[in-house]
């Protein structure tokens, strides 16, 4: 059994989103997205399908140019290879499900772009 938490240790990166790792699985990462408003995450890929959640707050997920309004309680799930990008409309906490096979550090090399 593994336990973690969206809202405990939460930190917010004034300059770009904060990504912290929160469990790991047999199959995914579970991936916080701390976003103050106005950041964002510019157009990119993930290798693998994920699952995106809207835990706390506003953001506008882009898939493919065309812009998506999500709000709290909302999921998204796209398949590989799908370019993507997100923006913060205000703070937000989002959690972010990829593969075992994927890496974090890629996740966290999105937010240098």
């Amino acid at each position: 059994m593994k336990i973690a938490s969206l809202t405990e240790g939460i930190t917010y990166n004034e300059e770009k989103p904060q990504i912290t790792l929160l469990l790991k699985t047999e199959t995914t990462k579970e991936i916080r997205i701390a976003f103050k408003k106005g950041q964002l995450m510019k157009a990119h890929k993930a290798p693998f399908p994920i699952v995106v959640e809207i835990f706390e707050g506003e953001i506008e997920f882009g898939v493919n140019g065309v812009k998506n309004i999500l709000k709290k309680g909302a999921l998204i799930a796209l398949d590989a290879d799908v370019p993507h990008d997100l923006k913060g409309l205000e703070d937000a906490i989002v959690r972010l499900s990829i593969s075992i096979a994927d890496k974090v550090k890629r996740v966290e090399n999105v937010t240098n772009l």
